[in-house]
């Protein structure tokens, strides 16, 4: 019979204490590099292999995640990802994983630092979210690091950041991508358009993202130039229509719009009678509204990544 190999063995044939090697095992608290690199030789050198449901029985105790993400009562898109989480928790509840829910209000970062302090005050085995505001989302990185908390973010890439894994979109490729799609129905001198239908568009990296890779694409395909322009008052419809009303005129060589977020629909709510025929718009993501203004022929192109897995 193989022998048990207890903390102390692992921690004495390393060199180090019994409570680095269960920080290691664990994922908690502050390890040097050097630490766990000596920890990690040792659990290969045995063959160690820790399964999560023998561990999660002997300590008796869950683990527990917060999923701190945007309300999706305001915003449909959001419940993809919600749905996700509830997909993967169906799946490891037995192995004694439980999700805890925090919901941030999407366009206000002071709301994001509220519910942020508040799940930091009982610190969970582990956080995602996705970093929509920029600074707000490097502060909460930051905390969770000293306080030894794994972090995965999802939706928003921040480079650089000390995570466990990003998943979501390439956030500059897909603009390059949403530029290739429209350029297939634009001609040489007519204009295109950059139409941000968010909040606070400085703090948001992700979509910066995608503007520059849109840029950067038509930068190296000369003929066609882009315009940008930023509405945050995208639910009032009559204004939006006034707006873009004024844009036709006052750019008359527009051929395509490419919204950069899940709005694509407010934009198709308020365009004008007859613009539809020959303006072209890509849009992201697959939420309602956008697919059956896709279907009937009035969004041209969506972009998506797969929020829910």
């Amino acid at each position: 019979m193989q022998k048990k190999v207890r903390i102390k063995d692992v921690a004495a044939k390393a060199g180090v204490s019994t409570g680095t090697v269960d920080r290691v095992l664990h994922n908690r608290g502050y390890v040097s590099e050097e630490a766990r690199q000596k920890v990690m030789l040792v659990l290969d050198e045995i063959g160690y292999e820790r399964n999560l449901l023998a561990s999660t029985l002997a300590y008796n105790r869950d683990r527990r995640i917060v999923a701190l993400l945007p309300d999706y009562a305001v915003d449909p898109y959001w419940e993809q990802p919600y749905t996700g989480t509830q997909q993967a928790l169906a799946s490891l509840q037995h192995y004694g994983i439980r999700v805890e829910y925090h919901f941030f209000n999407l366009f206000d970062p002071e709301d994001f630092i509220i519910k942020g302090e508040r799940l930091l005050e009982n610190p969970p085995d582990g956080l995602l979210f996705p970093p929509l505001f920029l600074k707000e989302g490097k502060w909460l990185i930051e905390r969770c690091e000293t306080a030894g908390i794994p972090v995965v973010i999802i939706n928003t890439q921040i480079e650089g950041a000390n995570v466990l894994s990003y998943i979501g979109q390439d956030s500059y490729q897909s603009g390059v991508l949403a530029a290739r799609l429209l350029d297939f129905a634009l001609n040489d001198g007519e204009t295109v358009m950059v139409l941000n239908l968010e909040k606070s568009i400085t703090n948001a990296i992700h979509i910066l993202e995608k503007e520059r890779g849109f840029r950067d694409y038509f930068a190296r395909h000369q003929g066609v130039e882009v315009v940008r322009h930023d509405f945050e008052d995208f639910s009032d419809k009559t204004y939006l229509k006034q707006f873009f009303s004024g844009q036709l005129t006052a750019q008359s060589n527009l051929a395509g719009v490419f919204v950069s977020n899940s709005r694509a629909y407010h934009l198709v709510d308020c365009l004008p009678e007859n613009a539809g025929r020959h303006i072209k718009i890509v849009g992201f993501d697959l939420v309602k509204s956008n697919i059956d203004y896709l279907n009937a022929g009035k969004i041209n192109f969506l972009v998506n990544q797969n929020s829910v897995e």
